[in-house]
């Protein structure tokens, strides 16, 4: 069982910065971290994940913009999303994965991100 509570979204103007934050709870394992967003009428796109060693991969749309990182003494991820864009626009989901291969992730219930322009 796997718990994940993500806050931090909001509104903002185009150019300006969140953070996001989730905590992750419960008896699994936690190798892998992320972020996924889903923009209204889009699929679900990969954001930024982490590994518990802190390597990182990040979408093409967010690179030099967004940077994901992680605590794991208290099994927290964030992610600090600068010079945003409305096309940034999207419910962000916090994503865990328990195996090393990527496979079997748990999500949270998402946080709401608004970019006006």
């Amino acid at each position: 069982q796997v718990q994940l509570v993500e806050s931090g979204g909001g509104l903002v103007q185009a150019g300006g910065s969140l953070r996001l934050s989730c905590t992750a709870s419960g008896t699994i394992a936690i190798l892998g971290l992320g972020w996924y967003r889903q923009a209204p009428g889009k699929q679900h796109e990969l954001v930024a994940r982490i590994t518990a060693g802190g390597n990182t991969d990040y979408a093409d749309s967010v690179k030099g913009r967004f940077t994901i990182s992680r605590d794991n003494a208290k099994k927290l991820v964030y992610l600090q999303m600068n010079s945003l864009k409305p096309e940034d626009t999207g419910v962000y989901y916090c994503t865990l994965w328990p195996r090393a291969d990527w496979a079997g992730a748990s999500w949270g219930q998402g946080t709401q991100v608004t970019v006006s322009s």
